[in-house]
């Protein structure tokens, strides 16, 4: 009852609540992405396998340039990062925006981070267990060590 029901209450007032006090901070970050790189979106969506594996689009703020390639060089993920986009990943305001997704009952606060979608083929039966619930912003990997584990 508690996983079907009461959890999914509690992410939902969280979530709406959490959303009205972050909207100041949600609104500088929005600006300040479109001041470093007004080319491009404020968010970054992306597919990824939820509950059950079904699709759904994550959000977030983006981090990176919109262009893959200078002077005909395809660009590194490093130095696509805008200065802006490394302070947001360094505070995880990048992962403001998965707000809507709990709210839209996509995604829970706790709960293994959705991978990508193309990893779905190469997951073993135990590793495919995830799937048996919501994805959610932070999961045991973010509270353990985030980057640094293995």
């Amino acid at each position: 009852m508690y996983r079907k029901y009461i959890k999914r209450i509690l992410d939902l007032v969280f979530a709406v609540i959490f959303l009205i006090m972050a909207s100041p901070a949600m609104l500088l970050a929005a600006a300040a992405i479109k001041l470093e790189d007004p080319k491009g979106p404020v968010l970054f969506k992306q597919r990824r396998p939820g509950k059950n594996a079904k699709i759904f689009t994550v959000y977030k703020f983006r981090t990176m340039r919109v262009e893959t390639e200078k002077d005909g060089r395809l660009l590194t993920d490093m130095e696509r990062i805008t200065k802006v986009g490394a302070f947001l990943r360094k505070t995880s305001i990048d992962e403001l925006p998965q707000l809507f997704n709990i709210i839209r009952g996509d995604m829970s606060f706790i709960g293994p981070r959705p991978l990508l979608v193309q990893y779905l083929d190469h997951y073993t039966p135990e590793q495919m267990r995830r799937h048996e619930v919501a994805p959610g912003i932070s999961g045991w990997a973010q509270v353990n060590g985030r980057n640094a584990i293995t």
